[in-house]
C-alpha cells in the first residue's frame, strides 16, 4: 500500500509539472491546422499524458490537434536558423520532454530558435507526415516573426521522429494532404536534417532502405548519429549508404555502445557525445 501511495504521489507531481509546462507554453503554441485536420477522424482535443513515466520520461499520446511549441533563445546567435524537433515514441507516443523540450533547451543555449512538433499519434503515420510538412511551411511562413531565414529551416528527430524527418526530407515533392491556404503554397523541403538513433529506415527487402524514402538529386544534407548496439542501428547504416550512393552530403557517426532512446541526458556515452558533434556540424552548415 505504501509503495502504491508513493507511486500515486509521484505520478501526480509529474502530471502537475507537465500541466504547468503546457500552461506556460500556451503563448508559444502554434496550432498547425486552423480548420479541419486532414486525414483525422477524431475531434480536436488536448493530448493525453500516459501513466507510464518510466525512465523519468513524460509521454503524451492521442494527439489530434497537432502543434508546434516555440522555444526562443535568450540570446540569438543571429544565424537565421530555425530547427523543428521531432520526438520519438514508435509512432505510438511522444517522449515529449526527453526528446523534445530538453532538446529545445539545448538548442536555445546554442542560440537557435527551436520548435517542438507534437505530431499525430498513435498509429497515424500519414497524419504525422501531413503534420511535419505543414509545420515546415508554418515556420517558413513565420520566419520574419522569429528573425529566421526562410531558407535555413532544418529538422532534428529521434527514433521514430528520425524516421519522420527522413520521410519529410525525401518526400517534399509529394504533397501528403490537399493544399488549403497560402501557407501550403510554400515549400515543405527542409534545408537540413539531423537524425539521432533513427528507426524504421530499413523496411525494404532484406533490411534495405524503406521504399517510401524517395531519393532525388536535391535531397538536403544529413547528420546521422547512432550506436552499434542499438537494435534499430541498421537504419542509420542503410540510409547513410543510400544517401552516399545518391551523392547527398552526409555525416555519419557510429559509436560502439549507447543503446537507444538516450536523448541528451548525462550518464550515457552516446548522449554525451552527439551534441558536440551536431553543434560543430550545424556551425559548418
Amino acid at each position: 500500500m505504501m509503495n502504491q501511495n508513493i507511486r500515486l504521489i509521484f505520478q501526480t507531481i509529474i502530471f502537475l509539472l507537465f500541466t504547468a509546462i503546457l500552461q506556460a507554453q500556451t503563448n508559444n503554441l502554434i496550432y498547425l491546422w486552423p480548420d479541419k485536420v486532414p486525414n483525422e477522424r477524431m475531434e480536436k482535443q488536448l493530448p493525453v499524458q500516459t501513466d507510464n513515466t518510466s525512465g523519468n520520461v513524460t509521454r503524451i499520446t492521442d494527439v489530434t490537434n497537432p502543434a508546434l511549441v516555440v522555444f526562443k533563445p535568450e540570446k540569438s546567435n543571429n544565424s537565421g536558423v530555425g530547427i523543428l524537433i521531432c520526438p520519438g515514441g514508435g509512432y505510438n507516443i511522444l517522449a515529449i520532454d526527453k526528446e523534445g523540450y530538453e532538446i529545445a533547451e539545448w538548442l536555445n543555449k546554442l542560440g537557435y530558435t527551436a520548435f517542438v512538433l507534437q505530431y499525430r499519434v498513435p498509429n497515424k503515420q500519414l497524419g504525422a507526415l501531413n503534420d511535419i510538412q505543414r509545420a515546415i511551411r508554418v515556420v517558413r511562413n513565420n520566419a520574419k516573426k522569429y528573425n529566421l531565414d526562410a531558407e535555413k529551416i532544418g529538422l532534428i528527430g529521434f527514433s521514430a521522429g528520425g524516421s519522420l524527418c527522413a520521410r519529410a526530407s525525401t518526400r517534399f515533392t509529394i504533397d501528403s494532404y490537399p493544399k488549403t491556404d497560402a501557407i501550403d503554397q510554400l515549400s515543405c523541403k527542409p534545408n537540413f536534417s539531423m537524425l539521432i538513433y533513427p528507426a524504421y529506415l530499413d523496411k525494404g527487402k532484406d533490411r534495405s532502405i524503406t521504399p517510401e524514402l524517395v531519393l532525388s538529386n536535391n535531397i538536403p544534407p544529413f547528420f546521422i548519429f547512432g550506436t552499434a548496439d542499438d537494435p534499430y542501428g541498421n537504419s542509420s547504416l542503410v540510409f547513410t549508404q543510400a544517401l552516399r550512393d545518391n551523392g547527398t552530403p552526409i555525416e555519419l557517426h557510429l559509436l560502439p555502445k549507447g543503446g537507444h532512446g538516450y536523448g541528451i541526458r548525462p550518464g550515457n556515452i552516446a548522449a554525451e557525445t552527439w551534441p558536440n558533434l551536431a553543434k560543430k556540424w550545424l556551425l559548418e552548415r
